[in-house]
């Protein structure tokens, strides 16, 4: 092989891997309906989120201790295992660009496993910096596993003010208007 050959190929090869890295990620088909991104947005970006779901036990409602949802704590990862992002109150998700996305629920279903918080559509409510989330309007958590408040027992009127961090996983796929 030449030099110019092999320059050409080194060239070659790092274009594809450039290439790779910007592909679409796959759609996940597991999707409920009432949980489907809406027509005309594309898929941008997927992160797998660990961390822990935050409650706090507060009178509920009616008036009754109870956990309540404090915040997520998750750290982002990339399918190679990367730190990528950060997941937290609002709720929010950081990328490493800098970019923000801070959405609302829209839609909830309940995680095929009981023991698992619920899958959810958000909506993006504001966005903060210029990279890859700023221009994302619906976020989907996906393949939850953990993430339940402990059972009501744990939380009482001696107990008000507690916090617990309960440890979960989730699927996050980011969704931003297509071409």
């Amino acid at each position: 092989m030449t030099r110019n050959s092999m320059t050409t190929a080194a060239a070659l090869a790092a274009l594809l891997a450039g290439a790779s890295a910007l592909a679409t990620p796959p759609l996940p088909t597991d999707v409920p309906e009432a949980l489907r991104a809406p027509p005309g947005e594309r898929l941008v970006l997927v992160a797998h989120a660990t961390g822990s779901q935050i409650y706090l036990c507060a009178k509920g409602a009616d008036g009754a201790p109870q956990w309540t949802l404090k915040a997520p704590d998750a750290e982002l990862r990339d399918d190679q295992g990367q730190l990528i992002g950060h997941h937290s109150a609002g709720p929010s998700w950081k990328y490493s660009d800098g970019s923000e996305v801070t959405g609302k629920a829209a839609a909830r279903v309940d995680s095929p496993d009981a023991a698992s918080v619920p899958w959810l559509r958000v909506a993006a409510v504001s966005h903060a910096g210029n990279g890859l989330l700023a221009h994302v309007s619906t976020i989907q958590r996906l393949h939850t596993r953990g993430g339940q408040p402990p059972p009501a027992p744990q939380c009482d009127a001696g107990k008000a003010g507690a916090e617990v961090r309960v440890p979960y996983s989730a699927d996050y796929y980011f969704y931003a208007p297509g071409p």
